[in-house]
């Protein structure tokens, strides 16, 4: 078979399925169209942004398709019959594939995971890995079936998390990881005649579900390292949040353990112990220490050094976050 003989068809949406599909493009292969969410409101003016796949597929002449829905929609099913894939190639689209669809290409459909499964199959399998102090992860590459990232397994490729990794730079470590594994993965299929193997998965797994308001909040009766991956694991989406009373939230975007020349123990947990605007400390007292927040961000400011904030005179030792 050659590369111009396999007809795929992409799906995906946000950066980190581009460097898939620029990968894929780059070397040659023939997408011959791509799916990816609608265009959203985005900003103050709230105006409709395209995301970055369908930004580069066009800058590409590559047809692309955005619908709200897959499941029992038949346009989709003529788009499909019209673009006849043999192969479709999944990366973060961030909509579950229905069974007509995934039984449509005659080699399956191909998904780039952001671990290494059967560990955290879900939706931010990125960010827990940080959160949960992880010091080695990674991709798979995966066909697809009904199940939640359940698909049989084709390529691990590992990657070490660096102490000062965030979700934000593992993040593109991985895009990197992804696409590389993936290329090498379809240039196999190519030379196999449409044949990959592969294997079951465990059942043994563990999850990694979406973040929301409750998981990224700071917990300060909570270990400092704890705290501190949980910075990490969410900078710089959705961040992790704290507040002193309604009237003062905080996004935090950077965090370290420090230690202190004086002995606050009897303080409690959250309460702000020690500022230092020259050395830019806020230190709150944990479980096991005190945590500095070095990058804060007030509700209705701008991202600054916490030394920044304190010589505004707008957060007091004593204070405690709750």
């Amino acid at each position: 078979m050659l590369k111009q003989d396999l007809r795929i068809v992409f799906m995906g949406t946000p950066d980190y399925a581009k460097g898939s599909l620029e990968a894929l493009v780059d070397n040659a292969f023939n997408i011959v169209g791509v799916f990816c969410q609608p265009d959203k409101p985005k900003g103050r003016g709230m105006k409709l942004m395209a995301p970055p796949v369908k930004e580069y597929a066009l800058s590409k002449n590559i047809p692309v398709y955005q619908p709200v829905k897959l499941r029992n929609n038949e346009e989709v099913k003529e788009i499909l019959n019209t673009l006849n894939p043999d192969l479709i190639v999944v990366v973060a689209y961030g909509k579950i594939l229905p069974k007509y669809v995934l039984d449509y290409p005659r080699f399956g459909c191909i998904n780039v995971h952001g671990s290494l499964l059967p560990n955290y199959r879900g939706a931010a399998p990125i960010q827990w890995s940080v959160i949960n102090g992880d010091k080695i992860t990674g991709v798979t590459t995966m066909f697809m079936d009904e199940g939640m990232d359940t698909g049989n397994m084709i390529t691990k490729a590992e990657v070490e998390i660096d102490a000062l990794d965030t979700y934000g730079t593992l993040h593109d470590k991985l895009m990197i990881l992804g696409a590389e594994t993936l290329v090498k993965d379809l240039e196999r299929l190519v030379a196999n005649d449409g044949k990959l193997e592969s294997i079951v998965q465990p059942e043994e797994c563990t999850m990694a579900p979406m973040l929301d308001k409750d998981n990224t909040k700071l917990d300060f009766t909570k270990n400092v390292d704890t705290l501190v991956n949980l910075v990490r694991g969410t900078n710089p989406f959705p961040s992790a949040w704290c507040l002193i009373d309604e009237e003062k939230t905080y996004k935090i975007y950077l965090a370290e353990r420090v230690e202190l020349e004086e002995d606050y123990s009897a303080a409690k947990c959250g309460e702000v112990v020690y500022l230092n605007d020259k050395k830019n400390i806020l230190a709150v007292k944990c479980n096991d220490g005190y945590i500095n927040l070095k990058g804060i961000k007030p509700a209705g400011s701008k991202l600054m050094g916490c030394g920044d904030y304190i010589r505004g005179g707008k957060i007091q030792t004593g204070e405690l976050f709750i």
